[in-house]
């Protein structure tokens, strides 16, 4: 049996392809991908930071990171085009006409500083209880769809399909436009 430590290190480059992924997938419209367990779809968009990662030798890493609001994202394809990953990638949720912000990090599909959609004010201290059951489901429902997400891309990396997937991200960083 692996060591905890070990299979983290290990595997943790998964997350950091699925978030290079994702960002493939919101660019180049492939919102089919998305789809919860009832088949219900979502999308995302990219918010404002993406950070990129490369190592270049056994103990450097090259970090790219692109902040800000309206920031152009060309460095992030450069540095993808130099063989760099998507690390931590900022991003809005859509689901049913409700909306997530939050920053996800690859290494462990953690999610940070999540704004939930929207809830009403509490008005009594009768309601204190209802509205944290709320805030929880909201949270819990965000957690829940990046994961249907992160099954959709293992599901395609597993897949005998992967090498056509990776061919199209390949052009995708490769294309003009980016």
């Amino acid at each position: 049996m692996l060591d905890i430590a070990v299979a983290y290190n290990q595997y943790k480059f998964m997350g950091h392809e699925f978030l290079t992924w994702l960002w493939y997938a919101i660019d180049s419209g492939q919102d089919d991908h998305f789809k919860d367990n009832t088949g219900v779809p979502y999308s995302f968009t990219i918010g404002n930071r993406i950070v990129c990662e490369n190592i270049v030798e056994e103990n450097t890493v090259e970090s790219v990171t692109i902040k800000g609001d309206n920031a152009g994202l060309e460095e992030g394809l450069t540095a993808l085009k130099k063989g760099s990953v998507v690390t931590e990638i900022s991003l809005t949720l859509y689901y049913l006409e409700q909306t997530w912000d939050f920053n996800l990090k690859g290494e462990n599909l953690h999610l940070t500083g999540l704004k939930h959609p929207e809830t009403e004010k509490i008005q009594k201290k009768e309601d204190m209880e209802g509205a944290l059951l709320e805030k929880i489901y909201l949270y819990g429902k965000a957690a829940e769809l990046v994961d249907s997400a992160f099954l959709s891309f293992l599901k395609l990396r597993l897949s005998e399909s992967w090498a056509d997937e990776l061919h199209r991200i390949r052009g995708w960083i490769d294309s003009p436009e980016s």
